[in-house]
């Protein structure tokens, strides 16, 4: 539920990608089989009295029996009948899936307060359908994004009769929303607004050119961060409630399996996230703080799926995304994988042919026709993705404030020679410099207060190219060969800063031989919580701090030969993120008044070496 694309990118690419992204582009299958019995309308007490509302889809026999079977089912804040075609696909294949409201949303009872309750109540669910007389004892859950979460949250609560959980594009909260790595998002109110009330808000909440124009306009006159839901007309508890946690706390602590419940966490677990997906960050540390903790016969039964796509994608598939094509490998039935997976751990089946090890994912092809995409496999994810090769941030003279004047990234360090390395020259100045004024709205305004590039826009150059004295651009050499580019790129800062804090980003790119540009990861991070996302730490004058953009999300391309790597470094300025203004306060309260020019400077000298680690094969 984050990025993937610089923050130039997002609204146009990821609008509709973080947790909050509600009915896929389209149902799936489109025409929903019609062999299913409904029941509308049943309440599902919980330990509280609240109800909660379903809506069950039940297996049709042809002589009116109703015979036992597992049920599956999906906790959602986006109203039962968004996914009223998958519920009659898998009651059309011998299931029961019922679609339950969560609390406060669609017909169930109770305050939603997002994340809070899913717990208990997913727990509830779970025994109060196990016990119905259409159920055989088995209960299992699916669902993505929000309904990727509470399978978590449930989890951790132990029900008995839970078999197995398919997390998919798994929202974490308090690391990827409602803030990416504790830098708020301006989406926010515009999920809060799609899931405010009871009833669907769909239509308002994908006017994107309304949440654009409101956004832009609240970057123009400086409005403090805390001030955005009643600024768009839609005072929000629940965003208040965001605002009052920052930082990963006791209050998402309390939403999230803790290290002893994923020891015991002990079911079949089908994780699947994507290339593209904005909440690939929560689905890969759920996925890695299981395996970390687990018995190695848990681990056995958690396979992993990574496939190209973006968010809707890793319930819907494309085979393009953006403008990045990802080729017909790419179009998997999932439906299908789910119930094959379903069939294999809850009525012994055979295991899905799909999964051929513990690890799938699809390796792009090279250039961007989509041919010869392919899914490879693994053994594990760790071993997967081990061993990158470190290139160093260099420059002559201190040069690397834009795309046609760009500083590299080399394989010494700038005090081992890499200048006589790129062809001579002057020798290395050890460092690099930007600027970063706050009441700069050049990029909002002329970057990304444009029109959208939903359709292009993991192809386009804008920002890139929009880099000036307030960024740093650095290009790898040409490459010789075809290279795989498969793992998670990390990257390395020393920085100071003459202010006590300031937002960072990173943007790795491959530009290709005809210069066309595929996004391809993105990071952002505070510089008071470079030590850790629970306590700040104020940058002090003069003071060279290390800044780890890590861990890294998961990338899987064949480069082409004669590619460069492109990496942007600049601070986050953005119509869609809340703005630091480097005071040092808290931010989400600052404004104009509070604005600091915050001057940066990269390192990289023999004792700060400031480098991208690349898993380069």
């Amino acid at each position: 539920m984050k990025r993937s694309f610089s923050v130039a990118l997002i609204s146009a690419l990821f609008a509709t990608n973080i947790v909050a992204q509600s009915p896929t582009p389209a149902p799936s299958p489109s025409h929903p089989p019609s062999d299913y019995e409904l029941r509308w309308g049943v309440k599902i007490p919980m330990r509280d009295k609240v109800e909660l509302n379903a809506t069950l889809y039940l297996p049709k026999t042809s002589d009116g029996s109703s015979p036992k079977t597992p049920v599956i089912f999906t906790l959602t804040p986006y109203i039962s009948d968004t996914y009223h075609a998958r519920a009659a696909y898998f009651a059309s294949h011998g299931y029961v899936f019922a679609l339950v409201d969560v609390r406060g949303r669609g017909n169930s009872g109770g305050e939603f307060e997002p994340f809070a309750n899913e717990p208990r109540d997913g727990h509830d669910v779970v025994e109060w359908l196990a016990k119905q007389p259409f159920c055989d004892g088995k209960v299992a859950m699916w669902g993505g994004s929000y309904a990727g979460f509470d399978q978590w949250a449930t989890a951790k609560e132990f029900p008995p009769h839970l078999a197995t959980i398919v997390p998919v594009a798994a929202a974490h909260p308090g690391l990827d929303f409602p803030s990416s790595n504790n830098i708020g998002m301006c989406y926010d109110v515009q999920w809060l607004t799609l899931t405010s009330g009871h009833t669907a808000q769909n239509n308002l909440f994908g006017d994107q050119k309304f949440w654009r124009t409101k956004s832009l306009d609240a970057y123009r006159k400086h409005l403090p961060f805390k001030s955005l839901d009643s600024f768009v007309g839609n005072p929000s508890v629940n965003f208040q409630r965001f605002v009052q946690h920052p930082t990963l706390d006791a209050y998402y602590d309390g939403m999230l399996p803790t290290r002893e419940q994923f020891q015991k966490i002990a079911q079949p677990i089908l994780t699947i996230t994507g290339q593209y997906d904005g909440d690939e960050l929560g689905a890969l540390t759920y996925y890695r703080d299981h395996l970390a903790n687990a018995s190695p016969q848990a681990r056995a039964k958690h396979f992993l799926v990574i496939g190209p796509w973006d968010h809707a994608g890793t319930r819907t598939p494309t085979d393009e995304v953006a403008g990045v094509k990802f080729g017909p490998g790419a179009i998997v039935d999932l439906n299908d994988l789910h119930r094959q997976w379903y069939d294999w751990t809850m009525k012994a089946g055979s295991k899905p042919a799909f999964l051929k090890n513990q690890v799938a994912y699809y390796l792009l092809a090279p250039g961007n026709s989509g041919a010869n995409g392919e899914w490879k496999y693994a053994d594990n994810f760790e071993t997967l993705t081990a061993n990158p090769k470190t290139l160093y941030l260099d420059s002559k003279d201190g040069d690397a404030n834009g795309v046609f004047r760009s500083g590299a990234l080399v394989d010494a360090t700038p005090s081992s020679g890499s200048e006589t390395q790129r062809g001579g020259g002057a020798a290395s100045t050890g460092g690099d410099s930007f600027v970063y004024d706050p009441m700069d709205l050049r990029r909002g305004e002329t970057v990304e207060g444009v029109d959208p590039k939903e359709k292009t826009a993991g192809i386009d150059q804008t920002f890139a190219l929009s880099i000036g004295k307030d960024g740093l651009v650095y290009h790898t050499d040409p490459l010789p060969n075809e290279t795989p580019l498969i793992g998670r790129p990390e990257v390395n800062l020393w920085v100071s800063i003459d202010t006590p804090d300031v937002d960072l980003e990173c943007d790795l790119y491959e530009i290709q031989p005809d210069g066309t540009s595929i996004a391809l990861w993105s990071d952002v991070r505070r510089l008071r919580y470079r030590e850790s996302l629970r306590e700040a730490k104020f940058v002090k004058p003069g003071e060279i701090v290390r800044c780890d953009f890590n861990p890294g999300l998961f990338v899987a391309r064949r480069l082409m030969k004669g590619s460069r790597l492109r990496l942007v470094v600049t601070a986050v300025n953005s119509i869609l993120w809340q703005k630091n203004y480097c005071s040092g306060g808290i931010v989400s309260e600052e404004t104009a008044k509070d604005a600091h020019t915050c001057h940066v400077q990269v390192y990289h000298d023999a004792e700060h070496s400031s480098a991208i680690q690349l898993p380069l094969r």
